[in-house]
C-alpha cells in the first residue's frame, strides 16, 4: 500500500449512521482512532441531530442533510480548536447521534403510594401508573444528563434510569394540580392532558426531553379508602331511608319466603318507632317510670343523640360503615371520653346528602 493510501485509510471521509435497532436513543460514531478528514461529508439523516463534542466541551450541532465539514460551517468547533484563519489539517471530535423521533408507549408507574393532600379524604396515599411518549429536544442537556458518554444509549436503560424521574415529576405535577382523588380515578385523558404543562417544563429543562402524550391507566387508593367510598356510595343509592326501608320489607313480605330478609329493615323500622316514642314521653314527668329507657337517647334539653350502633341499626349498615363516615367527615359526630354520639339531626343531615 502506497503512503497516500495508508494516510487516506486513517482518515474518516464519510460520517454517517443507519439506526435499525429502532431503540437506541444516541450513539458515539466509532472513529478506531481515526482523525476527521478536512472537507468531509457528514449525513444526517431525518429524526437525528448530530451533535460534535471536542475537548470536552458541546461544539457545533447539525440536523437532518448533508453537510461538508469545512471552517464556514462548523464555527464552535473552530473556536474550541483554535482555527481563527481556517484549517487544511485532519482533526480528532467525538460524533454523538441522536434519535429525535417519538419514543411511544413507555411504562411508569408508582413504586411506594403518594401522599397527597385531599379535599374530600384529607391526606390520602395514591398508587398510579401509565405510559407516556417522549422525543429529544435538547440533545446538549440530554447527553451531559441523561446519556452520558455511553457509545449506545439504548431505551431499557432510558426506561431504568427515568422511571423515577418520571414519577417524582408526576408527584410535584399532580401537587400542584390540587384534582380531588376522586376526579383522578375518573378522568385519566383529561388529568394526563392537563399535567402536561406542568410536566414538561421540568423534563426539558433537566433532561432535555419533551414529552408528548402522558397518560394514567389506574389510580388506586388505600383499600381503607375505598370502603369509606362504598359506604358513601350506598348511602347515596339507598336516598330516603323510609322509603326504602318500606320497600324492603314490603318485598320480603310479599314473596311469603324467609323472614330474616326484612330483618335489617325491620330493625331500621323498630328504631323509628322508639324514636317516635321516645318524643312523646320526653313532656312526661320526672317520676313517670315509662320515661326511663329513653334516658340513654334524649338526655335533658330534648337533645337526641345515638350510639354508633343504633345509627347502623337506623341505616340498616354495619357500624363500621358508620365509624367510616365519620371518618371520612360525611357524618358528623362527637367523642366524649371514649365514647362516640351523634345528634339525630347530624345523622337526619348525613341522609339529605
Amino acid at each position: 500500500m502506497s503512503i497516500l493510501g495508508f494516510i487516506k485509510g486513517e482518515l474518516l471521509e464519510v460520517i454517517e449512521w443507519t439506526d435499525d435497532s429502532r431503540d437506541t436513543l444516541s450513539y458515539r460514531f466509532p472513529d478506531d482512532d481515526k482523525e476527521i478528514k478536512n472537507g468531509a461529508q457528514l449525513i444526517v439523516r431525518e429524526s437525528q441531530q448530530v451533535q460534535f463534542v471536542a475537548a470536552g466541551q458541546y461544539a457545533d450541532l447539525f440536523g437532518p442533510g448533508k453537510h461538508t465539514l469545512k471552517t464556514e460551517n462548523i464555527p464552535v468547533l473552530s473556536t474550541i480548536l483554535g482555527w481563527k484563519y481556517g484549517f487544511q489539517s485532519p482533526f480528532k471530535c467525538d460524533v454523538y447521534f441522536l434519535n429525535t423521533r417519538l419514543f411511544t408507549g413507555n411504562k411508569w408507574g408508582t413504586a411506594n403510594p403518594v401522599m397527597m393532600r385531599d379535599a374530600d379524604f384529607g391526606v390520602v396515599r395514591l398508587r398510579a401508573f401509565g405510559t407516556y411518549d417522549f422525543r429529544i429536544v435538547d440533545p446538549p442537556k440530554f447527553l451531559k444528563e441523561v446519556a452520558g458518554t455511553d457509545q449506545n444509549f439504548r431505551l431499557d436503560e432510558f426506561a431504568d434510569t427515568m422511571r423515577s424521574r418520571i414519577v417524582s415529576v408526576f408527584t410535584e405535577a399532580l401537587a400542584s394540580a390540587k384534582v380531588p382523588a376522586l376526579d383522578v380515578a375518573s378522568r385519566y385523558t383529561e388529568l394526563g392532558e392537563a399535567l402536561l404543562p406542568l410536566i414538561n417544563p421540568a423534563m426539558t429543562s433537566k433532561y432535555g426531553i419533551e414529552i408528548a402524550s402522558f397518560v394514567l391507566e389506574n389510580v388506586s387508593v388505600p383499600p381503607e379508602v375505598e370502603k369509606a367510598i362504598d359506604a358513601r356510595s350506598s348511602m347515596s343509592a339507598v336516598g330516603n331511608l323510609n322509603d326504602y326501608v318500606k320497600f324492603q320489607m314490603g318485598s320480603a313480605m310479599g314473596q311469603g319466603g324467609d323472614a330474616s330478609a326484612a330483618v335489617p329493615a325491620q330493625m331500621a323500622m323498630g328504631f323509628g318507632i322508639a324514636q317516635e316514642m321516645m318524643r312523646g314521653m320526653q313532656g312526661a314527668p320526672q317520676g313517670n317510670a315509662a320515661a326511663a329507657p329513653a334516658a340513654d337517647a334524649a338526655p335533658a334539653g330534648g337533645l337526641e343523640v345515638l350510639t354508633p350502633e343504633q345509627a347502623a341499626t337506623a341505616l340498616g349498615v354495619s357500624v363500621e360503615d358508620v365509624m367510616a363516615a365519620i371518618a371520612a367527615g360525611d357524618l358528623k359526630a362527637r367523642k366524649i371520653g371514649n365514647a362516640t354520639r351523634i345528634a339525630k339531626s347530624a345523622l337526619e343531615e348525613f341522609l339529605r346528602g
